[in-house]
């Protein structure tokens, strides 16, 4: 007994270390099976996580003040003219050039008229002997020598002779070519000795160009969503590159209270004084209008918005960042930002910029732009 004892303890004893030898190569081979195929699984979901598309979103927020509605323009003189010739002939002299200030009525140029010269010696004796001949027949007639209808014909020939020499003598005068303004001359295009000709069919450029500029005119086309809030006496604020940090007060003085069918716009006249002449014809600008804004009306930026045949539309991200396309509608362009009336919540994540490869149950990696609905302050100062 005391044999089969100790057997059994030493059976007991040696079983314990072959357990724990055999578990611990049981976990050896379920570790070298399971941590490779785990490590793979786990750069896979990465891989996949790495491979969604990056986007930036932005916010849906209230109007935190009004807008700003920024259109292009071109600045005019308030009188602009194209001078051109009346007479055929040669330029004698020309007496002003471009950048000079002139005066209502101060001549510009002469123009030499041979032919016109002629024809109007030519006339005048035709005038003269008409003349001679009517006051003849008008005593022959008076003591009964000839008769009324052959007195009638004569002086009828007298008046005709008359208005030619008249009009000749008119033609002649416009050899001297005047200003029909005050104003600056913006353009010569003629020298001494050309030829030039009446009214515009052979002259392919005009004598002279002017320009009154004092009070510069400003147009701009405001877009049919935004026409009604343009009223004459209304102020803008026009700014131009070549002049940075500084803005020149305008005013709306009239608008044609029509909306053009191609463009869908308004043509709206501004005016902007400009006594220290700042300010040329002819330079681009851009011209701000400040609206007021819907405090309902949310506002995103107008690349956020896509539109198709259905409508437009805006891609949303959810707390998942996985995006659902919506259907929203808009209110008003305000150029670089649009109103958006119904279809969307205060604080929604958007995707700016969204392409035609973002669908919805996209699953992204997303960043964060900030979207400011007010421009900063403008230093605006009297043109």
């Amino acid at each position: 007994m005391n044999l089969g004892s100790s057997a059994k303890r030493i059976r007991r004893g040696l079983n314990t270390p072959v357990l724990f030898g055999t578990f611990g190569v049981l976990l050896a081979l379920f570790a070298a099976g399971f941590v490779p195929r785990w490590q793979a699984n786990t750069a896979l979901a990465n891989s996949v996580r790495d491979q969604r598309p990056t986007i930036t979103v932005i916010s849906s927020q209230r109007p935190a003040n009004d807008a700003n509605l920024v259109l292009p323009g071109s600045t005019q003189g308030i009188q602009e003219a194209a001078i051109y010739a009346r007479t055929n002939g040669y330029v004698r002299e020309w007496k002003v050039d471009i950048g000079q200030t002139v005066q209502q009525g101060q001549l510009l140029a002469e123009i030499e008229t041979p032919e016109v010269d002629q024809q109007l010696a030519q006339t005048k004796a035709n005038y003269e002997i008409a003349k001679l001949t009517a006051e003849r027949w008008g005593d022959l007639v008076a003591k009964n020598v000839v008769s009324k209808q052959e007195y009638d014909q004569n002086q009828k020939a007298y008046e005709a002779a008359k208005a030619n020499y008249e009009q000749l003598q008119r033609l002649q005068g416009f050899q001297k070519i005047v200003a029909p303004f005050a104003g600056v001359i913006t353009a010569r295009n003629i020298d001494n000795g050309d030829l030039v000709s009446a009214g515009t069919s052979g002259q392919p450029a005009p004598l002279f160009r002017i320009a009154q500029t004092e009070v510069l005119r400003i147009y701009v086309d405001v877009p049919q969503t935004q026409s009604r809030l343009i009223t004459p006496g209304q102020s803008a604020a026009v700014s131009l590159r070549e002049i940075p940090n500084r803005t020149f007060n305008a005013k709306v003085v009239r608008t044609a209270r029509a909306i053009d069918p191609a463009s869908r716009t308004l043509r709206t006249e501004l005016q902007i004084p400009n006594a220290d002449g700042e300010l040329f014809p002819g330079m681009y600008a851009e011209v701000k209008f400040t609206l007021p804004q819907d405090p309902h009306a949310l506002i995103i930026p107008g690349n956020a918005v896509m539109i198709r045949s259905e409508g437009p539309k805006v891609l949303v991200v959810d707390a998942k960042n996985t995006i659902h396309s919506r259907a929203v509608k808009l209110g008003r362009d305000l150029g670089e930002k649009v109103e958006v009336a119904s279809g969307l919540d205060p604080g929604e994540s958007l995707v700016a910029n969204p392409t035609d490869g973002l669908r919805d149950g996209t699953e992204v990696n997303i960043q964060t732009q900030s979207s400011k609905n007010s421009d900063p302050p403008d230093k605006t100062t009297k043109g």
